[in-house]
């Protein structure tokens, strides 16, 4: 038998050893997962033995690590807004930069509007946004069926009631909408290679590859989004670091007023959101 420290120990060196950038922390949290601890346990509970199971499963969990297998999708979960959400390889892992989008809609979210999530992926968007609002109703359009299927598993396990639908960006949307939020497909074709390994080999590159200029769904959003947001509507996007400029001109040339760019905790230029007002 194992302690608990001699397995985690074995762990980070497995992880070093493979280039792992967070060998230690990656190691401790799987370590956590597998035997249901904290981080507290490390230093209070290092001599206890780790039993053979716990010790396999996470023999198993370090081998899928350590060949670049994201921890995400190794424990199935993940926290974005303070819910936890399931993941899976269908569709990105949530991150902490899109917590900005997340949190600039809400500004501008009042209870009973009706909300459409384009491209919703494993739905953390538009659930965190009728988790903190009142009488509010969400769509969330994704084209893959098994981030449908995702989305809805994340609602029921929430307890929030959201509709999510296979559709081609717009094309099985019905009604008008007071919000449309979106993290779309933003990277440059010729740079998904030069992504870390995590994300390159294992995060799906139907929601990584945003065309030869990364504006392919931007365009198509922004043209199509008109004809389904309510006279004042608000239009909100993730961007990458360096797209601020080409998003507010896409938005500009199509009749959004008020157009508006937000920087994340970083400094980076992460959000850009305008108003319609139909002609």
């Amino acid at each position: 038998m194992m302690t608990y420290k001699e397995v985690y120990e074995s762990g980070v060196n497995c992880l070093k050893d493979n280039n792992c950038k967070e060998a230690v922390l990656d190691a401790r949290l799987l370590l956590e997962f597998v035997c249901h601890t904290n981080r507290n346990d490390l230093l209070a509970h290092g001599d206890r033995e780790v039993s053979e199971v716990e010790c396999k499963q996470y023999e198993a969990f370090i081998r899928r690590r350590a060949l670049g297998e994201p921890l995400q999708y190794i424990t199935g979960e993940q926290d974005f807004m303070g819910l936890t959400f399931k993941t899976h390889e269908s569709t990105l892992i949530p991150r902490q930069d899109t917590e900005c989008l997340v949190e600039e809609a809400m500004m501008h979210l009042h209870d009973g509007m009706r909300i459409l999530d384009m491209c919703s992926g494993s739905g953390c968007i538009l659930l965190s946004l009728l988790k903190y609002s009142n009488d509010c109703i969400g769509v969330g359009a994704e084209l893959k069926p098994q981030a449908v299927a995702l989305a809805r598993e994340n609602a029921e396990k929430l307890g929030i009631e959201a509709t999510f639908i296979e559709s081609d960006l717009f094309g099985q949307v019905e009604g008008k909408y007071d919000l449309i939020v979106s993290n779309p497909p933003y990277i440059e074709s010729e740079v998904i290679e030069t992504l870390d390994r995590e994300v390159r080999e294992h995060e799906p590159m139907s929601a990584l590859d945003g065309g030869p200029d990364g504006l392919v769904f931007y365009r198509r959003i922004i043209d199509e989004a008109r004809g389904y947001l309510s006279r004042g509507g608000m239009l909100f996007f993730e961007i990458g670091y360096n797209q601020a400029e080409a998003v507010s001109e896409l938005l500009r040339l199509n009749g959004y007023i008020d157009i508006v760019v937000k920087k994340d905790l970083a400094g980076l230029e992460r959000v850009v959101y305008a108003t319609y007002v139909e002609d």
